[in-house]
């Protein structure tokens, strides 16, 4: 997998295919990264589960901060890793050693570890390096241009809106 560039289809096939999001990393801190991103996966209908030692056993966004990947009762769909790309390289031999393997392993930007991308890859799980899913939701279903952010996307077709806040799903006539 070349992981300078993504395809469209790569990025929308994750974001439609995954359900749940385990995200290390994750701050109560409301002008962190971590903690917009995790509030926008959740209001697009993803469950996230907050991964985060010193936070364990309390709550972000009303939902519970799990010490580590291991006290997860099932392997998410996708590991978003709001870390270092060292300590990325790291949580994804965790992951591996585990054999609690998740669909995807998504690093977040800035963050790249081509090593511990090709464990994963040849563990047969997807990796996206040095991205953010909610910039990536945003731009491929229009959304971010509503804001006059250049999608590099050209298209007369308007997107189809639906009552109250727009929903996880990019496939066309909207989702679930």
């Amino acid at each position: 997998m070349n992981h300078d560039q993504y395809s469209d289809a790569y990025i929308k096939d994750i974001l439609d295919e995954v359900k749940t999001v385990a995200m290390v990393g994750a701050s109560a801190n409301n002008v962190r990264p971590s903690y917009f991103v995790l509030k926008y996966l959740l209001a697009k209908g993803y469950d996230v589960w907050p991964v985060n030692p010193g936070l364990a056993g309390k709550e972000i966004l009303g939902q519970t901060v799990y010490a580590s990947l291991a006290d997860l009762a099932e392997p998410p769909d996708m590991v978003d890793i709001f870390r270092n790309s060292e300590a990325a390289g790291q949580i994804v031999d965790d992951i591996i050693a585990s054999g609690r393997l998740p669909k995807v392993i998504w690093m977040q930007l800035t963050v790249r570890n081509d090593a511990a991308a090709k464990k994963a890859e040849d563990a047969g799980i997807k990796v996206v390096m040095d991205r953010c899913p909610k910039i990536e939701y945003g731009r491929l279903s229009g959304e971010i241009g509503w804001a006059g952010v250049n999608s590099r996307t050209l298209s007369a077709k308007r997107p189809t809106l639906k009552s109250g806040f727009q929903h996880r799903g990019l496939k066309p006539g909207g989702g679930t």
